[in-house]
């Protein structure tokens, strides 16, 4: 019976988009996990941020940060929005077992905050079911969110990158400000970026004056007919 593998209670999972407060050190939305309704990350590291942002949510859904296979994953849920090696951060371990998935085991690796919770259980289909729902659910963008979402989508599907042998970072077309200078960055490196190539960055700014469709048009028009060298900022 293969449901006797799976004596513990299946818990309901949640995902809500957050929009970062004004002091933040990341300025994309964190998605946050909620467990049969409850805040995990506010339980288990208060006042932190998901480091489950936006732009690790724009790839196919085996790059999704929660996403759940049968080889066991171990993924930073929050970094208590600093850098994990200072403040440390919450992770946990996420596998796939036939028609659950589980978080088998998570961690703390700041030691002053509270334990952790044990292992919980989903119901395989009702996870992976709630990840594509925030994925395609764009209600609560504001319009550089939506210009960082469209803008990396769009350039993954040009030549651009190989055209001018420059090398994509993962998850690196992101929000760089809000408010009145709101603008999305897209960092690349020239060249062999490991063998002393040059990291460069273009940044597009977001106005809520002109739709949003039509500014990344016209910015993805530019920026592929134009040799980054010339065109990027850089160090």
């Amino acid at each position: 019976m293969g449901g006797m593998e799976h004596l513990s209670p299946v818990s309901g999972l949640a995902l809500r988009p957050v929009l970062p407060h004004s002091q933040a050190v990341m300025k994309g939305a964190g998605i946050r996990p909620l467990i049969d309704g409850r805040d995990v990350l506010e339980e288990i590291h208060p006042d932190d941020d998901s480091s489950c942002y936006q732009q690790k949510w724009l790839g196919s859904s085996e790059t999704w940060p929660l996403s759940a296979a049968p080889e066991p994953r171990r993924v930073e849920l929050s970094n208590n929005d600093c850098d994990t090696g200072c403040c440390g951060g919450v992770f946990v371990t996420i596998q796939r077992r036939g028609n659950h998935v589980e978080w088998v085991s998570r961690e703390n690796t700041n030691g002053s905050r509270a334990p952790v919770p044990p292992e919980v259980h989903f119901d395989a289909a009702q996870y992976d079911a709630e990840l594509a729902r925030v994925v395609a659910d764009h209600s609560w963008e504001e319009p550089v969110d939506t210009a960082a979402r469209l803008l990396a989508h769009r350039i993954a599907a040009t030549d651009w990158y190989k055209r001018w042998d420059c090398q994509p970072f993962v998850h690196g077309i992101r929000v760089q400000e809000r408010g009145e200078s709101a603008g999305a960055v897209m960092p690349f490196g020239t060249g062999q970026f490991d063998e002393g190539g040059t990291y460069r960055w273009h940044v597009m700014s977001v106005t809520a004056q002109e739709p949003v469709d039509e500014q990344v048009r016209r910015f993805v028009e530019h920026i592929t007919a134009t040799d980054p060298r010339e065109s990027a900022k850089g160090p």
